[in-house]
C-alpha cells in the first residue's frame, strides 16, 4: 500500500513539474516591450503611426514603449503631434537612438528629450536642432563670411519659441537645459558618450536587451503625478508594424508622390471630358486627384504656388478643347513657377524634386506640341465638317416637286433646291447650303447622260 501512495506521489510530482515550470516561463515573461520604429523623415505619416501605435501598447497592457529614432527630422508640426503622444502615454516610454550610425537630428532630438528615459546606441549621435524648414536666417549662425547673420524678426521669433519649448522638455525630465539651447541655436550635435557625459540622455546601450536590463528597477513620473517602477529584466520584445492607411499616408505625403497624384488625376479628366464615356480615365483621374488634393491638406504648402499650377492646369485644359498655343504655353509657364513655389519646406525628406517637375513640365508640352500638330494637320487637310464639307458631295433624289424635294446623301435625308427639274433615283452635286436645305444641280459629267435619258 505505501508502495502504491508513493507511486501515486512520484507520478503526481513528474506532472506537475512542467506545470510549474510554464507557470514560472509566464510569470517572467508577463512583463512587455513594444517597440515603435521611426526611420525617416517625420512628417504625417510617422505622427498618424506613433499614434495608432501608443494605442496598440495602451490595449496590450505593455510595460513600457521603446521608440527607436534614426532620423534627420522633419516637419514641426508632426513633431509636435508626436511629443503630444508621449507627453500624455500612460505607459513609460524609453527613447533609443539605434542601431549604431544612426541619429536623431532636429525634430528626433526634441522627441528624444521629451521621452522618460533617454538612451543611445554606441556610434550614434544626436543634434542640430535648428528648426530650419521655417527659412530665413538663423540667429547666431555665421555666414560664410564669418560674420553673424542678420538676425531677422521672425526667424527671431522662431528660434526663441523652439528654445522655450526644448528647454520646458529638459527641465520636465531632468536633462541638461543648457546643451539644449545650444542645440537649437547654434546647430550643436553630440555623440553617445558625449551626449551621456553632459547629462542630455540617460544611459548608453549597445542593444534593447540591454537597455530593457539597464532601466529595470528605474522609476518614471507618469501623468497625473503617478510615478511607476520599471520591471523590464526579462520583457519580451515586440515591434508595432504601422497599418495599412500609415504606409498609404507615408506615399502620398511624399511632395513628389502628391505633384504625380494631381497631374495623373488632371490628365484622367481631360481625357475623360475630351473621349465621354471611357469611363476608366475619370475613374482614375477622380481617385488620383483627391489622394493629391488630401497630401496638399496635411503638408505645409504655398498657396500662391498652388493657384498658379491651378491657373496652369486651367489654361491647359482650355487648350486641349480650343487650341490657341498661347493659352497652353502661358499654362506651361504658370505650371512650372507654381510646382517650383508648392512645397515652402526645407524640412529633410520634404523636398519637391526638380527632376519631377521637369517631367511634368515635360508632359505639358508634349500635350501643346500634340495639339498645334493636329491644329496644323487640320488646317491643311479638307474641310470634314459644316456647311463647306457638303460642297461637291453626290445625292441621291428622293423626290421633286418643281424646284424643290428632298435628297439622301451623307445617310440623311434633306431638304434641297434646284432650278433644274430632277426625277427621283437621279444623281446630283450638292452646289451650296442655304440654312437646312441643298441648293443641287445636275453633276457636269452626267448632263449629256441625263438630256438623253
Amino acid at each position: 500500500m505505501q508502495t502504491i501512495k508513493a507511486a501515486l506521489v512520484a507520478a503526481l510530482a513528474i506532472v506537475a513539474l512542467p506545470v510549474s515550470l510554464l507557470s514560472a516561463a509566464a510569470g517572467e515573461s508577463d512583463s512587455l516591450a513594444l517597440t515603435i520604429s521611426i526611420d525617416g523623415a517625420i512628417g504625417p505619416a510617422t505622427a498618424s503611426y506613433v499614434k495608432a501605435a501608443f494605442a496598440t501598447a495602451a490595449k496590450r497592457h505593455a510595460e513600457v514603449v521603446i521608440l527607436r529614432l534614426n532620423t534627420p527630422g522633419g516637419l514641426a508640426t508632426s513633431m509636435r503631434d508626436i511629443i503630444a503622444e508621449v507627453m500624455a502615454s500612460p505607459i513609460p516610454v524609453i527613447g533609443y537612438v539605434a542601431p549604431p550610425g544612426a541619429h536623431a537630428a532636429s525634430a528626433g532630438t526634441y522627441i528624444l528629450y521629451a521621452t522618460h528615459i533617454a538612451a543611445m546606441a554606441p556610434g550614434t549621435n544626436l543634434g542640430a536642432a535648428t528648426p530650419v524648414q521655417i527659412g530665413g536666417s538663423v540667429p547666431g549662425l555665421p555666414d560664410q563670411s564669418g560674420k553673424d547673420k542678420p538676425k531677422d524678426a521672425m526667424t527671431a521669433k522662431i528660434t526663441n519659441d523652439a528654445v522655450a519649448f526644448i528647454r520646458s522638455l529638459a527641465e520636465l525630465r531632468g536633462r541638461n537645459a543648457d546643451w539644449a539651447e545650444k542645440a537649437v541655436r547654434e546647430a550643436a550635435s553630440l555623440s553617445a558618450g558625449a551626449a551621456l557625459q553632459e547629462h542630455v540622455i540617460d544611459l548608453v546601450a549597445p542593444d534593447q536587451v540591454q537597455l530593457l536590463r539597464q532601466v529595470d528597477g528605474r522609476t518614471v513620473e507618469l501623468p497625473g503625478g503617478k510615478t511607476r517602477r520599471l520591471t523590464t529584466r526579462d520583457a519580451v520584445i515586440a515591434p508595432i508594424k504601422p497599418g495599412w492607411i500609415s504606409r498609404l499616408l507615408a506615399v502620398i505625403t511624399d511632395p513628389n508622390v502628391a505633384l504625380i497624384l494631381l497631374l495623373v488625376g488632371v490628365y484622367g479628366l481631360i481625357f475623360e471630358f475630351v473621349s465621354p464615356g471611357a469611363v476608366a480615365p475619370g475613374v482614375v483621374g477622380t481617385i488620383c486627384l483627391l489622394l493629391g488634393l488630401y497630401a496638399l491638406n496635411v503638408l505645409p504648402v504655398n498657396y500662391a504656388g498652388l493657384a498658379l499650377m491651378l491657373v496652369g492646369i486651367m489654361l491647359l485644359a482650355i487648350e486641349a478643347f480650343n487650341p490657341t498655343v498661347v493659352l497652353g504655353v502661358g499654362g506651361v509657364i504658370a505650371f512650372v513657377f507654381g510646382a517650383a513655389m508648392l512645397f515652402n519646406v526645407q524640412a529633410p525628406g520634404f523636398h519637391l524634386s526638380l527632376w519631377v517637375v521637369g517631367i511634368a513640365a515635360a508632359m505639358f508640352i508634349g500635350l501643346i506640341l500634340a495639339v498645334f500638330r493636329s491644329l496644323w494637320r487640320a488646317r491643311k487637310g479638307p474641310v470634314r465638317v459644316g456647311a463647306q464639307a457638303m460642297r461637291g458631295l453626290t445625292a441621291e433624289v428622293l423626290d421633286w416637286s418643281e424646284n424643290q424635294g428632298h435628297v439622301f446623301t451623307q445617310g440623311e435625308r434633306w431638304q434641297a433646291r434646284g432650278v433644274d427639274t430632277f426625277k427621283p433615283g437621279e444623281l446630283v452635286e450638292v452646289a451650296s447650303v442655304m440654312d437646312l436645305t441643298l441648293m443641287v444641280r445636275r453633276r457636269p459629267a452626267l448632263t449629256g447622260k441625263g438630256d438623253a435619258s
